[in-house]
């Protein structure tokens, strides 16, 4: 059984930073791709980075590009997302997701995902 579980949000001030992690266990595949979304209060869900594991390739969403970064520690079976430059609109509810044997698709469009997390809250104080 597939497991990814969250951890790291918390409360930080605006510019801080916080490193969020995502704990996977079950895979089967060898070739995956783990992605980090986010749903504020009121909105959808927000695909932000997405890493693929056959060659560590990264993506994110233009509204946390330069300041997320995603990375993988294969020896601990995480995912982490290190977060930067915080302000009040990164608040939100972050999720890890993954999907597996995707080649060339938008790696942050949520219906690609098959398996999630159950979230951690991150909230930014300004």
């Amino acid at each position: 059984e597939v497991q990814l579980v969250e951890s790291g949000g918390g409360l930080v001030q605006a510019g801080g930073s916080l490193r969020l992690s995502c704990e996977t266990s079950g895979f089967t595949f060898a070739d995956y791709v783990i992605g980090w979304f986010r749903q504020a209060p009121g909105k959808g869900r927000e695909g932000i980075a997405a890493i693929i594991s056959t060659d560590d390739s990264t993506y994110y969403a233009d509204s946390v590009k330069g300041r997320f970064t995603i990375s993988f520690d294969n020896a601990k079976n995480t995912v982490y997302l290190q977060m930067g430059s915080l302000n009040p609109g990164d608040t939100a509810i972050y999720y890890c997701a993954a999907t597996y044997g995707v080649v060339g698709a938008w790696y942050l469009n949520e219906e690609l995902y098959t398996d999630w997390g159950q979230g951690t809250q991150v909230t930014v104080s300004s």
